[in-house]
């Protein structure tokens, strides 16, 4: 059965909470599947696309919290690539956003993140993925958390695309289909040097994957709530890690 994880309680503090996180137990990767800006943007009866700029607005805030609380690892739910199915108008002020947050890696991040974008860069446009090398080549000496933007990202896309590698090796003889072990397809995938996401949060109410990390998620633990990713603060990510750290964790085992 799925449980929805409401908030630990209403009445706790930020920082109460803060102090009942033991850092070592932490998750050091977080997937955040960043969902309800449209409904954050009807409610206050404003065009989606600003229910979208909240969102990156608080993507920043997140991730530069996150840092203090043990993560090393945010992979962000960007643009999938069933997103492509939007309203061109949608998808259009959405790469618009995009292509400004990129140009402004502090904004979009903070200023000690390291920003790196993963998924089916082909089908964006040269200015996009010129800001993308851009962005990744000035934050990649940075010594904060890394934060994965998943842009045009699908998990059955990526699981395919390290599948079709293996085939090419098998098909030139490099390797044998006796050879092929789990690890190989991790060290295709988009993340092969990024530890297995610990911890997945989706705000908003829905309770699904929708084809995020799908290889990476294995042994993920899951954290719901109704709460609108433009609405969502410290302290419900705070509550998210503290509720994270109190489970038990066998993975597979007793």
């Amino acid at each position: 059965m799925i449980i929805i994880f409401k908030f630990i309680k209403d009445k706790l503090t930020k920082k109460s909470i803060e102090r009942e996180i033991d850092i070592e137990k932490a998750p050091k990767h977080v997937g955040i599947i960043m969902d309800g800006h449209g409904r954050w943007a009807k409610k206050r009866g404003l065009p989606r696309s600003a229910g979208h700029r909240a969102g990156a607005q608080k993507l920043r805030v997140i991730t530069e919290y996150a840092k203090s609380l043990g993560v090393k690892y945010i992979t962000a739910y960007a643009f999938s690539t069933e997103n492509w199915k939007r309203p061109k108008a949608e998808v259009d002020s959405l790469m618009e956003l995009l292509l400004e947050y990129l140009r402004d890696r502090d904004q979009l991040a903070g200023k000690d993140v390291i920003i790196r974008v993963i998924g089916d860069r082909s089908a964006l446009s040269d200015e996009i993925n010129r800001e993308i090398d851009i962005v990744e080549e000035c934050t990649k000496d940075r010594e904060g958390l890394v934060l994965y933007l998943a842009i045009n990202y699908g998990g059955r896309q990526e699981i395919v695309r390290a599948v079709k590698d293996l085939s090419k090796q098998l098909k030139d003889g490099e390797i044998s289909g006796e050879d092929i072990t789990e690890q190989m397809i991790s060290d295709r995938l988009y993340t092969p040097d990024v530890p297995d996401v610990d911890l997945i949060i989706r705000p908003s109410g829905e309770l699904r994957l929708s084809n995020f990390l799908l290889w990476q998620s294995a042994y993920s633990e899951f954290w719901f709530s109704d709460i609108n990713w433009p609405e969502f603060t410290e302290k419900d990510f705070a509550g998210a890690i503290l509720d994270y750290q109190n489970r038990n964790r066998r993975f597979g085992g007793v």
